[in-house]
């Protein structure tokens, strides 16, 4: 199973970290694969963990895979606090154009769905979208914005920050943008006792999305999927691109 690191310019003289995990041909050698999936990690998340789990199972499935680090986390430069959605999105879209693949599946995680929904609108080679948990509504974050509002930043326990230049830039994308211009066949797995991103939130966008739609719900699961949910994530998943 061949793994490379990358390094990937972005803006500002800034790079990203990305992990190549490349499909392998029946005799082990390295070629092309059935397609390619790219993972977008979590609003306090990073490449590592469960991403690297998930590519390694998606190069045994056949595919070549990509996980990386959004500016300001794990080992990509920059301040969390200065990234928005539309550095995330620059972010993404240039880890795209590194690799170059003819066509590709998204995978996003909580904050990482929403960001791979936005991107799936305006990038014509996704072919698929899959969520676990996503951030669809942008009222999930009206706690935070509260804060904000409040004190002028948010600090999360991790010692990273937010403040009023982070909502600026996510009010210009609603999910509404989405659920009118997706095409795409979109999967939506979602923990039923989740009490970060509501499920009743991934209810409502699958209602409103005007595309084939998949939505799976997880008995006892919350925002963290336990080792059991997530094994059987990625058999439903991997099912679902088969098909």
């Amino acid at each position: 199973m061949s793994e490379t690191s990358h390094r990937i310019s972005v803006a500002d003289g800034e790079s990203v970290a990305a992990v190549h995990h490349a499909a392998a041909d029946d005799d082990g050698s390295d070629g092309d694969g059935r397609g390619w999936i790219v993972f977008c990690h979590g609003f306090l998340s990073d490449k590592t963990g469960s991403y690297e789990h998930r590519c390694q199972r998606a190069v045994r499935e056949g595919y070549d895979a990509v996980r990386f680090d959004f500016r300001g986390c794990g080992e990509s430069d920059g301040q969390f606090v200065d990234q928005t959605i539309g550095d995330k999105l620059a972010d993404l879209r240039a880890v795209i154009e590194y690799f170059d693949p003819p066509a590709l599946v998204l995978f996003g995680s909580s904050f990482g769905g929403k960001v791979a929904f936005h991107a799936a609108v305006d990038e014509s080679r996704v072919e698929a979208v899959a969520t676990r948990a996503p951030v669809t509504y942008n009222r999930t974050f009206d706690e935070y914005r509260s804060v904000v509002a409040e004190t002028g930043e948010l600090v999360f326990d991790t010692g990273v920050c937010i403040d009023e230049r982070f909502f600026e830039a996510f009010d210009a994308y609603p999910f509404a943008d989405v659920a009118a211009s997706l095409s795409v066949p979109v999967a939506i797995f979602h923990g039923r006792d989740d009490d970060s991103v509501p499920i009743a939130d991934s209810l409502e966008a699958a209602s409103a999305l005007e595309t084939d739609v998949l939505l799976e719900a997880f008995a006892g699961e919350g925002h963290l999927f336990s080792a059991s949910a997530e094994a059987r994530l990625l058999e439903r998943l991997f099912h679902w691109l088969e098909e």
